[in-house]
């Protein structure tokens, strides 16, 4: 069983979604059969199997086991992984994401999040294979009471951001490392709102 399934095809994050689904696969934690399922559910076996093999089709389920019960073959199904991811990018064709402001720093905000999120879901399918996935997250509050201060601080971030960048990043002329030696240095600066007193 992997840890972290990705998903960021259309297709299969509308199979995954759907309320008994869902419910499916949070029993599958371990190998059960469609019987099993139906009495837990208070479903028929038939009702369960129709929804696990769209799963496994999906790529979502996989049976582990055959069992012979009772002179019939019966299949032993176990979850694909321990937990589900959904790629940001896909919100919105399900349908429910809320366009970012106007404002086109915050848009780059949200898209480097996703970006995130998304970097984040594919390096955590790599543990399934044992390798080890280096990386690094720092977060900081700063109080910033007024806009000369908050200018100064904002200038100086950047300033050091390029700095570590080129001391310890090769020339382009010199690049000749793999993917998997490069790594994605991503700086956020956002005001931290109180969004819990917001008005009526």
């Amino acid at each position: 069983m992997q840890d972290v399934c990705y998903i960021d095809d259309l297709n299969r994050a509308m199979t995954l979604l759907k309320p008994l689904r869902l419910e499916i696969l949070r029993r599958l934690d371990e190998p059960r059969t469609c019987p099993e399922l139906g009495d837990f559910f208070d479903e028929t076996a038939q009702k369960i199997y129709y929804h696990i093999k769209a799963l496994e089709a999906a790529g979502l389920v996989e049976k582990v086991e055959e069992r012979r019960v009772r002179g019939v073959m019966e299949g032993y199904y176990q979850a694909a992984a321990r937990s589900y991811w959904l790629a940001p990018k896909l919100v919105g064709q399900i349908g429910g994401a809320q366009q970012a402001g106007d404002q086109m720093s915050l848009r780059m905000l949200l898209e480097l999040a996703e970006e995130v999120i998304e970097d984040t879901g594919k390096l955590g399918s790599l543990s399934v294979m044992g390798s080890h996935v280096a990386s690094l997250s720092l977060s900081a509050h700063v109080d910033l009471p007024d806009a000369s201060r908050r200018a100064a601080f904002l200038k100086e971030v950047q300033v050091v951001f390029q700095q570590l960048a080129h001391k310890y990043g090769l020339p382009e002329d010199e690049l000749t490392v793999t993917d998997e030696q490069g790594f994605r240095l991503v700086l956020m600066c956002y005001p931290k709102s109180d969004f819990s007193t917001g008005h009526g």
